[in-house]
């Protein structure tokens, strides 16, 4: 089963909380995509915990999207709370490795830091 202490976690938590602020409603009307990010303690492929970002209804859960969702991620826990918080480039982190991407490129394009919100106390 996955690690409950994921780092992830806590930012996918503040997630859901930025997606029903003014600021969150403006990146839904903006993103329009729904994005399923697969997020592994260590090694990608294993102990995934599986999270929904719907930025059509802008809404953060848990588990896997009903449906084909715009483009899937896959992450180890350290790499998405890089790239989330801006310390990665996503695109460098693709080019490395750390990020697999499935789906449409050009959704994933639109997968930036900016869409997340800046942590209060990480």
């Amino acid at each position: 089963m996955a690690s409950p202490d994921l780092k992830s976690t806590a930012l996918m938590e503040q997630m859901k909380a930025h997606l029903s602020t003014d600021a969150g409603k403006a990146i839904t009307k903006k993103i329009g995509l729904v994005y399923q990010i697969n997020i592994a303690p260590k090694k990608l492929g294993f102990n995934e915990e599986i999270y929904v970002v719907d930025l059509k209804k802008g809404e953060v859960a848990k588990g896997p999207f009903e449906g084909k969702p715009d483009a899937t991620f896959s992450f180890t826990d350290e790499d998405f709370f890089k790239v989330a918080t801006g310390k990665m480039n996503p695109q460098i982190a693709f080019m490395r490795g750390a990020m697999k991407v499935k789906g449409s490129l050009s959704a994933a394009q639109k997968f930036t830091p900016d869409i997340f919100p800046k942590p209060s106390k990480m």
